[in-house]
């Protein structure tokens, strides 16, 4: 009970602070000061120290320093005081500064959300996400157990992973494929054992890959068939300008784009009225669709 007080005493920016330490540690595997330096805009030396109370008032076994990493990094006995170990915390983190991670992408959509609707929270393993995550930094290959509906036992895959992305209902990580040859998205929730980094890099980076070079809009109109004061209606509910939302995408997650749009692209309803929007450029994105 002690320490529930203690925790729940802690001053709101500080514990903002613990937050990360413990995410980072946790899911990276190693901690230093410059995370918390560019995330909150504090200088080495207050970093250093905000590290130093979290061990000495809060998590004495939790970190352990590294000489060879030159990092803190989770000890054996690591348990997280300021987070819930599902990898929700990581991943939305990750989401809301994808910016600062190059190895994150998130669909910006052209509308602001004031609630979010939950979702069930896809199981991802620790030991998934790590190697899964290094991958994508530093560019290197991983063999990996996967299953699909088409191998629903599961198979052994060798991917060139190079950005996660995230749907608004799922986390996936787009990677070459070298048993398809192609670019490919795999569900992180869908990864059996624990991938195994190779210590050769990949020829197949961000940079050689079609879906995710290729730039292109989504624009999204009112359905024809609506009167023109139902046209007004939906333009305004979605920001449109001149009566189109334009969305700029990458060719690889264009689909993504039309699901969170609740777009089929291969059916029209018959009332115009459930219909409400279309896609305007639907052959230009054609390429892009599954099939």
């Amino acid at each position: 009970m002690k320490r529930k007080q203690s925790i729940e005493s802690v001053r709101w920016d500080l514990a903002l602070r613990y937050r990360l330490i413990e995410t980072v540690a946790w899911w990276e595997g190693r901690l230093t000061t410059n995370h918390l330096m560019q995330s909150f805009g504090i200088s080495r030396q207050q970093a250093s120290k905000d590290i130093n109370t979290y061990i000495s008032e809060h998590a004495p076994k939790n970190l352990e320093y590294d000489k060879h990493l030159k990092g803190y990094v989770p000890s054996r006995r690591f348990q997280p005081l300021f987070i819930d170990d599902s990898a929700s915390a990581y991943l939305h983190l990750l989401n809301q500064n994808h910016e600062r991670a190059p190895h994150i992408e998130g669909l910006a959509l052209a509308y602001a959300h004031t609630e979010v609707l939950a979702v069930p929270d896809r199981s991802v393993r620790p030991e998934v996400l790590r190697p899964l995550l290094k991958a994508c930094r530093e560019g290197l290959r991983l063999e990996c157990e996967y299953v699909s509906f088409t191998t629903p036992d599961g198979e052994t895959r060798l991917i060139a992973p190079h950005p996660l992305v995230y749907t608004g209902m799922r986390w996936h990580v787009r990677a070459y494929c070298e048993k398809n040859r192609d670019y490919r998205d795999f569900v992180l929730s869908r990864f059996r054992g624990i991938p195994e980094l190779m210590d050769d890099p990949t020829d197949h980076g961000r940079e050689s890959d079609p879906g995710w070079a290729t730039s292109l809009p989504v624009i999204i109109e009112p359905d024809s068939r609506l009167k023109p004061e139902q046209r007004a209606i939906i333009e305004a509910d979605y920001g449109m300008q001149d009566g189109r939302l334009v969305i700029e995408t990458r060719g690889a997650l264009v689909q993504y784009v039309l699901q969170r749009y609740q777009i089929d692209p291969t059916k029209v309803h018959a009332k115009a009225t459930a219909q409400q929007i279309v896609v305007a450029n639907l052959d230009e994105l054609q390429p892009w669709l599954y099939h």
